[in-house]
């Protein structure tokens, strides 16, 4: 048994090292997108938002080009409510997954060493990633055996069931006690990180909550006009400098218009410059301080964007952001266009961190609440 403890560990290193040799073409990939924030000092209180000044004359919308909102998509809805359009949005990762570990619980299937064997692969195939597909494997082990459990379909349960409990782990819901609640989205460039809070704006909007935008991805070119139009789309007020400007400048003028306007969220747009961890860190506690002293008390959601067509990528983004950002929540986009679903396990068993929305398709209403006990539903049900 000491030998087999031993080849499992040495098997488990060698995965997560091959894992970690993918960060550096990451970071470099991105760093070659966008430039590091300037070393800028915090705005001085009163700097950005007079009193009196109309938010509208601040950001210069009046005199500004009028630009369309984007198009409602025409793809046709799935029929039915939340949860049909998730089991239709993870078509792709439950054919990935199911197929892979229906194999491995075959009906009339001994269960040995054999089948644990198979299953890891199988889990780590479905982008679980290896030190989170063994886990998973040792603790269906323990449990098959003080259960006494010799059928393969009730092996099966019992996986089912420890996949639920890792992706219930951790507060999965948008923590919206105080008013405002600041909610900042950070994520690298190509996530849907734009589209993601415009789809969150819309679906706060809907439940009754007023909203404001403040555009602080500001060294991306057309972030904030991209912003902008989903503020026109949703029918909100949105705070913007020109290009270039300090992050923290914006917002401070965010937390200046949602105080003013009595808004129930003040949701922040902000740049994510994964290949200088240092600027990045600097960049968001100078935004923290903004924060505190403008919105003494307000809660503070700190949301990373992911893609999860990225798989593997996705979680080393994870990794690095939580250690910069102090991350309360993952929302996990384009899972509709991908079999890698199943990275959604591996990010939280993890770091840690809940995912709290996930994007099942391109509409404006497919960016839902994650529940776990609905994701495991659609990921092993085969109907």
């Amino acid at each position: 048994m000491a030998l087999f403890d031993i080849f499992k560990k040495k098997k488990s290193e060698e995965l997560d090292e091959a894992l970690e040799g993918a960060k550096p073409a990451l970071e470099q990939a991105v760093e070659a997108l966008e430039p590091a924030a300037p070393d800028e000092p915090l705005p001085p209180e009163g700097a950005f938002l007079p009193d009196g000044e109309e938010l509208d004359e601040l950001n210069g919308l009046a005199d500004g080009p009028e630009q369309s909102a984007p198009a409602a998509p025409t793809a046709e809805k799935p029929k039915g409510g939340l949860f049909a359009r998730l089991v239709q949005g993870l078509g792709k990762t439950r054919g990935a997954f199911t197929g892979r570990v229906d194999e491995v619980f075959r009906p009339s299937r001994k269960i040995d060493d054999d089948l644990y064997d198979e299953l890891e692969e199988a889990l780590i195939m479905a982008d679980l990633g290896g030190s989170t597909s063994m886990e998973i494997v040792d603790e269906l082990r323990e449990r098959v055996k003080s259960k006494r459990i010799s059928g393969a379909d009730a092996a099966r349960s019992e996986l089912r069931e420890i996949i639920t409990e890792i992706l219930s782990s951790g507060d999965s819901a948008l923590r919206l006690d105080t008013t405002p609640t600041v909610v900042l989205v950070i994520g690298v460039n190509g996530v849907g990180k734009t589209t993601t809070i415009g789809k969150l704006t819309n679906k706060l909007k809907n439940e009754g909550k007023s909203v404001v935008l403040a555009a602080a991805d500001t060294f991306r070119a057309a972030a904030a006009d991209q912003l902008e139009i989903w503020a026109e789309r949703n029918d909100v007020p949105i705070v913007r400098l020109t290009e270039g400007a300090d992050p923290a400048a914006v917002i401070f003028d965010g937390c200046g218009a949602a105080k003013k306007r009595g808004a129930d969220v003040l949701i922040c747009d902000t740049a994510g410059r994964l290949h200088n961890k240092k600027n990045l860190m600097e960049e968001l506690k100078k935004i923290y301080r903004v924060i505190e002293r403008e919105l003494p008390g307000a809660r503070r959601e700190v949301l990373l964007v992911l893609d999860a067509t990225t798989g593997q990528n996705a979680v080393n983004q994870a990794e690095e952001f939580n250690k910069a950002a102090e991350l309360t929540g993952i929302v996990l986009t384009k899972l509709d266009g991908t079999a890698k679903g199943g990275v959604v396990i591996q990010i939280i068993q993890k770091l840690g961190v809940p995912v709290k929305f996930i994007g099942v398709g391109e509409g404006i209403d497919d960016l839902q609440p994650f529940n776990a006990a609905d994701f495991a539903a659609a990921l092993f049900d085969n109907e």
